[in-house]
């Protein structure tokens, strides 16, 4: 990172901590090294730079609309933090390929797999492209889920701050057990990924994902002493 990439970076955090309240003591969880597919949700555009500001000195990449690099400001923010432009409704194999090569790297890779912002903070249905990545590279992943960024908009006009809560889960691996991913149980793997997501949020931003007694983990592994982000949901069940 350039001297001028650094002061960029800095401004950013700062004025991220001067417009939010940004809880991310659960950020310490991220591991230090080795290769990542972090698994955010996607309320707006303050999930990225508040998670890539946040999370330095370790270094986080993420796959974003190609739209977004025809924005001059937005080209040089994008460029700077290595972010690869994705084609949204069809197949980016070259993207996906890019964002192999940082896991191989050793990186993280950050994937929403909304794809859409919700603005609402309610999940959407997740796409399937990262299961592609997750069995191509074997990395792990990594829930992280945000929420009260949904509020910004209507606080920043009467001045307020914006309480941005980050919450990171357990880490978790794809393992079909010899099952081809194609088709239907892509997607059904994909909706497992979203559903260890879910258990990260309150119940008012589970959208798609609220039934959590729908919930499978057929083709997820954790690794001890990881276990089930869906654990604390089971347990509250068993206490009530």
């Amino acid at each position: 990172m350039t001297l001028a990439d650094q002061v960029v970076t800095s401004g950013i955090k700062r004025i991220t901590r001067t417009i939010l309240r940004v809880d991310d003591a659960q950020l310490a969880r991220v591991p230090a090294h080795g290769p990542l597919i972090l698994v955010p949700n996607h309320i707006n555009f303050l999930e990225a730079p508040v998670l890539y500001t946040h999370l330095l000195p370790r270094r986080m990449t993420t796959l974003a609309k190609a739209e977004t690099w025809d924005n001059p400001v937005l080209r040089y923010l994008f460029n700077m933090g290595e972010a690869i432009p994705l084609r949204r409704g069809e197949a980016d194999i070259a993207a996906l390929r890019r964002g192999l090569a940082v896991l191989e790297a050793g990186h993280i890779l950050a994937i929403a797999p909304e794809g859409h912002r919700s603005n609402t903070g309610k999940l959407q249905r997740g796409h399937p492209g990262v299961v592609f990545v997750a069995l191509k590279s074997g990395a792990p992943l990594l829930p992280v889920a945000c929420y009260g960024g949904e509020k910004f908009r209507s606080n920043v006009t009467r001045l307020r701050r914006t309480d941005f809560r980050i919450v990171v889960g357990q880490p978790f691996y794809v393992d079909t057990r010899g099952a081809p991913a194609k088709g239907d149980l892509r997607q059904h793997i994909a909706d497992e990924i979203m559903y260890q997501l879910a258990a990260l949020l309150p119940p008012f931003y589970r959208g798609y994902y609220s039934n959590m007694d729908a919930a499978t983990e057929e083709y997820l592994r954790f690794e001890p002493p990881a276990r089930s982000n869906l654990f604390s949901i089971a347990s509250a069940k068993q206490a009530g």
